[in-house]
This record gives C-alpha cells, structure tokens and sequence, in this order.
C-alpha cells in the first residue's frame, strides 16, 4: 500500500575509482607537504608553521565530513517518502491487539483520486486490521475496492463501516468470510473454469461462487407448454447494476441478480467468459458410473444422466402407476412429460440414473438449484420400490448438495408418502418438517453434517473414469 525502499537499496553506490582517486591525492598531499616540511622547517618559525598548518588540515578534514553526511542522508526537495497524501487523521496502531481475529470481505467506492486508497489504508491500520488481498474494480465514478481483512473479532462491522466512511468510502458492504477466501482471485477463477469445462452443472454454481452471495435462474426460451417466452439475451449480455443478464448456451437466458450489491463490469466480464466456455464445450457429464449389488442381489449402475437420456426416461415414465407419479410430481399425471426435458437439463441441476443389468431404466434422482435454495427429488419404478434404491439416490445427492457449498436440501412429498420420509430420516441429519393441506417440506441441514457411511451392499466397482 506504501512504497517501501530498504536501507540497503537507498544506500548511494560505492565505486572503486573514487578509492583510488583518494588514494592518489592523499599520496600527492605527503610528498608536497614533505617538501614545504623540508624548506619551511629550516627557519626560525619552522616547526611552529607545522603545527599550525596540521591542526588547520585536521580541522577542514573534520568539517568535510560533517558536511557530507549531513547532505548524503537528507531527502530531495519534496520527498514524501512514496506517500501522496497526509497520514491519516486517526493514530496507527504499531501493535495489533491481543486477541482472537476473524475475517471479513469488505467491499467499498471511492474517487479514483490519488491518495484514496492510502486513506482506506490508514483506517484500517488504526483499527488494527491486517489487508489480506485486494482487487480494484474501476467504475466511470470511481473505483470499488475490494478488501479481505483479518480483524480482532471484536471490531463491530458497524464501526468498521464508520472509519471506512470517514476516510472517503461511500457504499460500503461487509460481510464474513472463511478460510476458502483466502484463495486468490486468478487461482479460484481458474478452478471454477475447470470445474465448468468438466462438468455443464456446474456452471450455475460456478456464477454463485464467483459472484458471491446471488440468486441465477435460468429462463427457457420455450415453456413446458411449448410456447416461446421470448426470453433471449443478447449475445453480449446485459448488465443492469444489481441484474445481470447473459445468453444460456443451451437456449433462453441466465438471469443472475443481487440486490444488496451492484455488479461491477469486472465482475460481468468474468462471468460472461464463464458461460462462453460453456457454450464452446457443448453438452458433457462425467463418464463415472458405480456398479452397486442390492439386499437382494440385483445388480444396478448409477450414473450421471443428461437430455440425452430423454427417451429412456419417458419409457421409465409408461411403466410408472398413476400413483407414483403423482407422489412425485404433485399434479396432473398427464404434464410429468413436460417435465423431463427441463429436469434432464444440466443447466436446472444434476441428475442420477439407475439402470439395470439389461440397460433399463428403473430410477432418477435429481439435485435441482431453485434460485438459492437446492432441492431433492426421487422417482423409482413400481417393481423396484423398497429395495434401497430411493435411499442409495438420496444419500448421492446429498454428497454433491455438500460437494457444492450448498447449506440445506429440502423434498416436497405428501404426508402419505412413507418412502420418502423415511429416505430422509435415514440420512441422519437435522430436519425441519412443514406441512400445508397434505404437501410435506422436508429440509435436511447440511452445515457440520457427519460423513456418510457405506453399508456393506454398497460397496461399488468403479468400471468408468
């Protein structure tokens, strides 16, 4: 934040050819002084012109010194020391205070002036804050500053807000942060472009964990019903301060919003060359597939799945009942096909498949981000009902909601429906149940949840990587 310059560096250069040169002189000096020596010493007042001119050479000697160290070491005329502005008003602290610290993502505007930042600077040191990393957004109006900051835990965000404003910060937002922010910004972009290139999931998930805390919905550009909705968004974006709009690869639009804090362009151009590496990628899901043996001794695989499994998925529906369907769809059994399509798609969230020996079929399992919320949902043919599948599935999904940073799942069933109660129950984490004219929400706590452990009919055979 300063400019820095040790006392090694700031020494002035010492070269060999003034040594020499002083030597040469102090050589010509004694054999000059030797010969005025020899003709003066003769006289009367000889030896007393000798003291006298050794006591003047010391004494000249003497003040040269004085005077050259003096001068060597001052600054130049308007030296400041790598510093643009006053130190700021409130004293720096030059010890932190003892104490536990916390740390903190702090986000605020300032002018693009200098000395604005060395402002924001001072304030924080006489707080006793340490800036971890910073990253500078420019604006037509300014500059946002983005800080991450190691602070004693008991700064209130209130009085932090309060120094920054006072030294010039306008808009300010804090929130906590973790030890995952500790990562620098090109190293966290590049995994998450990673992640995305491997995964079209994880593309939704990698905006949240780039933007932050935000909500993404992705609008079709054609309905369940078939119909247009006109939603398209140009192919550059659109930026609306707290709105961000970008073309969704796979059709229609990826409308991603936080209103407690404007986007900034940087952010935008992130984001946007994410979802162009979506686009330029295609459709793709990990080849892993887990050979699993049942209780009873049947054989199942359970692999990813994507809209290319759509005619399958919809002969697994023909030979779901009524009833089943109904469980899992909680409306009219006529419109599950509708569905398929959007829940199939990696852009709503993961989905398993299980299949049989012969290739069947017989359960999907999906992950679905809605908004920032996730939820689970389970389908399990008739015949292959109360044989663990929908238990196997669910503690599947689980893991990835975990894997993705995410704090909570919830299911929505029907009180009758014992099955899935039970899969919930069964994964041994806090539930909260809500209930609505026979509609049950069931929402698993994830946050500090226990590794799940595998039962012995678990074991899988990894046959694809």
């Amino acid at each position: 934040m300063t400019d820095v310059t040790s006392s090694k560096s700031a020494r002035r250069p010492h070269h060999w050819r003034h040594d020499l040169i002083e030597l040469a002189a102090l050589f010509t000096a004694v054999v000059v002084a030797d010969s005025i020596a020899k003709t003066i010493a003769k006289g009367p007042d000889g030896p007393y012109l000798l003291i006298f001119s050794a006591i003047a050479l010391i004494a000249t000697a003497t003040f040269h010194t004085w005077w050259a160290r003096r001068h060597s070491h001052a600054p130049p005329a308007g030296h400041t020391g790598g510093r643009s502005t006053p130190v700021p008003t409130r004293p720096v602290s030059t010890t932190r205070p003892p104490g536990e610290t916390v740390l903190w993502r702090m986000r605020t505007t300032v002018d693009d002036t200098p000395g604005s930042l060395a402002a924001l600077c001072g304030a924080l040191a006489g707080l006793g804050v340490d800036i971890l990393t910073l990253q500078t957004h420019p604006l037509t109006d300014g500059t946002v500053d983005e800080f991450l900051l190691r602070a004693p835990a008991g700064l209130p965000a209130g009085e932090l807000a309060r120094e920054i404003a006072a030294a010039g910060g306008r808009d300010t937002w804090t929130e906590r942060a973790d030890a995952h922010d500790l990562v620098d910004t090109p190293t966290r972009v590049l995994g998450l472009a990673t992640r995305t290139a491997l995964d079209a999931a994880e593309l939704p998930l990698a905006l949240r964990r780039l933007l932050g805390r935000c909500t993404l919905h992705s609008v079709p550009a054609v309905s369940l019903t078939g119909r247009p909705t006109g939603e398209q968004a140009p192919v550059e974006g659109v930026l609306e301060e707290t709105v961000m709009k970008l073309r969704d690869p796979s059709g229609g639009t990826l409308l991603i919003e936080r209103p407690h804090l404007p986007f900034t362009p940087t952010e935008f151009a992130r984001a946007r060359a994410l979802v162009e590496l979506d686009a330029r990628l295609g459709p793709r899901v990990p080849r892993s597939r887990d050979v699993l043996t049942l209780p009873a001794g049947n054989e199942i695989t359970v692999r990813r799945a994507d809209q290319r499994d759509l005619r399958a998925a919809r002969a697994l529906h023909d030979r779901c009942s009524p009833r089943t369907l109904a469980l899992r769809y909680h409306g009219p059994v006529g419109d599950a096909d509708r569905y398929l399509d959007h829940l199939l798609s990696p852009r709503f969230g993961r989905t398993l498949a299980v299949q049989t020996a012969s290739g069947r079929l017989v359960a999907l399992g999906h992950l679905l981000w809605d908004g920032d919320e996730t939820e689970v949902a389970l389908l399990v043919e008739d015949d292959w009902q109360r044989r663990g599948i929908g238990s196997e599935l669910l503690g599947r999904l689980v893991a990835m909601a975990e894997e993705a940073g995410c704090a909570s799942v919830y299911a929505v069933t029907q009180a009758s429906n014992t099955g899935m109660v039970a899969a919930m129950r069964a994964l041994n984490l806090p539930l909260d149940y809500q209930i609505e004219e026979g509609t049950l929400v069931i929402t698993a706590r994830l946050a500090g949840a226990p590794r799940r452990t595998e039962r012995p009919h678990e074991q899988a055979r990894q046959t694809e990587r």
